[in-house]
Formats: structure tokens, sequence, C-alpha cells
């Protein structure tokens, strides 16, 4: 990121604050927002323009100082949240004009300026680079998975293995000097696919995923207003080994609560709200059943 483009960024930044803070209470400044602040601001972003930013996204480019810009489409989504087109109309707005004091500084340097794209083109040629991005799908609906954040877990030679995320778009970007790059993909709702791709910047770019019928099962089962309780009581033990176990983590706490299938099915059935927003961290199937089980309430 250059010296201007991290200045018209702190810019757009400083918008965003504003923005948020005319119908929200927070800090003026966006770095100290944390926790239910973020929630807010992740709310209040979808709600005027329909797009969302994980949390990790938001403390890479929000409270820290990135080391590049974030992605094109979601810098036009932010500026759009903050009023104008997008970036390319928030940027020529607030670009600063050059001083004649500049002028002068770039015409002594211009030797050098000259010099620095060939020094460039030498090392680029010594160390390339290779870019690789990627958007995940969901194999049935066709549709890019941004609901759901995926694990990637990229496999390196006689290296420990590079964890990453995918983004709100359902995409994940990597650069390596690799002509081929191997990594896994996993998450409670999608099966665990081992992906290895040659290096093609036109191509492969989009990974198709299978989604996990079960995670589904019970996610449909937990969130959504059924009234049919036997019915439903059925349907949950169908999907469960009689000796499973579930384990429900609370992440404030760092308390574990271990529950019988039985008083799993219980608690699911009941009705009430206290589990509506389950996230699945881990299961374990065997012969078609789910015999672990771990979650925590968003």
């Amino acid at each position: 990121m250059t010296t201007e483009e991290q200045h018209i960024f702190s810019k757009l930044k400083l918008a965003i604050a504003a923005k948020f803070l005319e119908n929200n209470s927070a800090s003026e400044r966006i770095e100290d927002w944390k926790g239910e602040e973020i929630i807010s601001f992740q709310e209040d972003l979808f709600d005027n323009v329909k797009a969302r930013v994980s949390e990790k996204w938001f403390y890479t480019y929000m409270k820290n100082n990135a080391e590049k810009l974030p992605r094109i489409d979601m810098l036009n989504l932010l500026c759009t949240y903050v009023g104008y087109q997008n970036w390319n109309d928030f940027k020529s707005q607030h670009q600063t004009p050059p001083t004649s004091k500049k002028k002068k500084v770039l015409s002594k340097y211009l030797w050098l300026l000259l010099l620095i794209p060939g020094i460039l083109l030498a090392f680029s040629m010594i160390t390339t680079k290779n870019n690789y991005e990627f958007c995940f799908f969901d194999s049935i609906k066709n549709e890019p998975i941004k609901d759901v954040i995926l694990n990637i877990k990229i496999l390196k030679t006689n290296e420990s293995p590079i964890h990453e995320v995918s983004d709100s778009l359902g995409c994940f970007k990597f650069s390596s000097s690799e002509k081929e790059l191997r990594f896994i993909v996993e998450s409670p709702y999608y099966k665990t696919d081992t992906i290895v791709r040659q290096f093609n910047s036109n191509e492969n770019r989009i990974i198709k995923l299978e989604a996990d019928d079960y995670a589904l099962m019970l996610n449909y089962y937990v969130n959504k207003n059924i009234t049919a309780w036997k019915e439903h009581r059925e349907k949950l033990s169908e999907i469960f080994s009689d000796d499973a176990i579930i384990y429900q983590l609370y992440k404030q706490s760092n308390t574990v609560e271990i529950y019988t299938k039985q008083e799993f099915i219980q608690k699911l059935t009941i009705p009430t709200r206290s589990l509506r927003g389950m996230e699945i961290l881990e299961k374990v199937v065997v012969d078609g059943k789910i015999t672990k089980l771990k979650f925590t309430i968003k």
C-alpha cells in the first residue's frame, strides 16, 4: 500500500466510523471497536449494502495497519456505505493535490524512478510469486458459500501447514513461488476436501464443495420453527447414535456442558430460542450416525 493509498484509506475509515455513529453508540476511533460494537457494525453494513465482513477481516483492515488495501469489491461496498459511488469516486475526492515542492523532489529523483522498474523486473525474475485466488460454491445450489466460514489448511513441502479462512465473498487469495498449490478445505457444514491446483490465473478458480447432510439437517431442526415435536424427535433420533456424546462449549466462561443423546434431543425439542444460532464446531459420523458433536451458541 502506497503512502497516498494509506492516507485515502484512513479517510475512508474515518467516514465509516462517522456513518456508523449516526445511528449507533461506539468509540469515535474505529480502531477501538470490539465485541458488540463490531457485531453492530456488521449488521449495519448488511442493512445498508447487503454485505458482510468477518471479524478477522475487521481486525486485519480496520483495527490494524494492513500492508495492502482490501479487495476492490470490498472497497466499493464500503464506499457505497458512506455515500459514494465506489472506491474510485471516494479516492478522486480525497487525493492530496501535489505541491510545487513535491514536483521539485520528483524531478530531482526522476532518474531513480526510471531505474526502479528495471530493478524490480530483475528481482521478479529471481523470486516470482504466483498469485492464487479461489472461490467456493455449493455443489448443489451452485451459489457462493458466503454465510459459512471455511477453514483452509495450505500444505507446504517440508513445512508446517498455513491456516487461512474464506472471506465474506466465499473466496481466498494466496501468493506462493510454487507452481502447484495443495490445501484442505474444512467446515462443519461441508465435507472436507483436499484440493490440488496447478498455477493458472484463468482456470480452476471455482471450487465446488459438497454439503454435509448431517450438519445441515441438525442446523435445520435447531433453527426452524417446527411444531410437530413428535416427528421432530424421531428425525433427530435417527441422526444420532444411541451412545453419542454432545459437548456445548461456552466461549465466554471457557466451560463445557456434556449431554447424552436423549438429553440433547430433549433440549432441542423444547419450544425455546435458547439454541437458536447454534454453531457446529466438530462432529464425528460412524456408520451413518453422529457419535460425537461439539457446538457453541453465537
